[in-house]
């Protein structure tokens, strides 16, 4: 019997291509930070709309540049095009969520925050996917907006509110995570990319002219040059680490950005996370880390029971 063309597990798990689906994820969240820092270091001087616009049509940009000398127009192709549409939309509302709230707050803290994604992940597969969650999961969803409440302390004298911007964030970024799986198999990470950045592109433009400033020093045209070049990297890194390993593999190195964002958001503007942010970081990545533990166990439940059906 053929083999079906289309299948929602990673394409070349069985080729052994897991070490690549590491070292994919381990790389764009490596590089992520460097992105975050760039926006921090700008976002004093010119509005969110122009960093969002820069960091999306310079993706676009440079994919076409790579692509169609190699490729022509092939990666225009789209089997699920409504669900391509639909990511472009929410990554662009989670990196204007993400970048407005770095104008409040540490880098490293913003990126903690951020780290609550899994817990909404499961929350909303229960819609999404029509999942079934034990308490268990709920207990470490629960734990894990405990730890960020930590973190921001709403009313308390805590952190400024614009940590629940990293939320928003985090919401839009697990439903787009959650579309990206959908994709894999169907179609290519290249036409994933390019799709990515075209719908933020035509949008973010028509916007531009009511809210732009041209930047003022040879440092920020270069940072501003290489937002899109970043960010499209990364996220072509993170589609390519889900085509080639199970996401119970590759999920938990999202914490490597952590590393990262501490080290830049000391080095670069002399910020360093406080004993409350440590706390509530140590408790969203437990937590994290447990969901994806359970998840793993139950995806191998189901696969035995598909086998024995089967």
């Amino acid at each position: 019997m053929a083999r079906p063309r289309h299948t929602l597990r990673p394409r070349n798990v069985e080729s052994g291509f897991v070490l690549l689906g590491i070292l994919c994820m381990c790389s764009a969240h490596t590089i992520f930070p460097l992105l975050n820092t760039a926006v921090q270091y700008l976002i004093d001087e010119y509005p969110i709309l122009q960093l969002v616009w820069a960091r999306y049509v310079g993706h676009l940009v440079y994919i076409l540049a790579v692509l169609i000398p190699t490729r022509g127009f092939r990666f225009v192709r789209t089997t699920r095009p409504k669900i391509q549409l639909v990511r472009s939309f929410l990554l662009v509302a989670a990196t204007a969520f993400y970048f407005s709230a770095l104008i409040y707050i540490p880098l490293a803290t913003a990126a903690v925050i951020n780290f609550t994604g899994p817990m909404i992940m499961v929350a909303l597969s229960i819609f999404v996917l029509g999942e079934t969650v034990g308490p268990r999961r709920w207990a470490a969803v629960i734990l894990g907006f405990i730890g960020a409440m930590i973190i921001i302390r709403p009313g308390i004298g805590g952190l400024h509110w614009g940590g629940f911007l990293v939320l928003g964030c985090a919401a839009c970024n697990s439903l787009y995570q959650i579309l990206t799986r959908s994709l894999a198999g169907h179609d290519s990470a290249e036409t994933s990319i390019f799709y990515t950045a075209l719908v933020p592109s035509i949008l973010l433009t028509l916007l531009l002219p009511f809210d732009y400033r041209l930047p003022g020093s040879g440092l920020d045209w270069l940072l501003f040059s290489v937002l899109g070049l970043i960010g499209g990297l990364g996220h072509y890194l993170v589609i390519k680490a889900y085509e080639n390993a199970e996401a119970s593999i590759i999920s938990p190195l999202n914490y490597v950005q952590l590393v990262g964002a501490t080290a830049l958001g000391y080095f670069v503007f002399g910020d360093f996370p406080d004993g409350w942010t440590w706390v509530g970081a140590a408790i969203i990545v437990a937590s994290g880390l447990y969901i994806m533990h359970r998840e793993t166990i139950h995806g191998r439940g189901t696969k035995q029971a598909g086998d024995v059906k089967g």
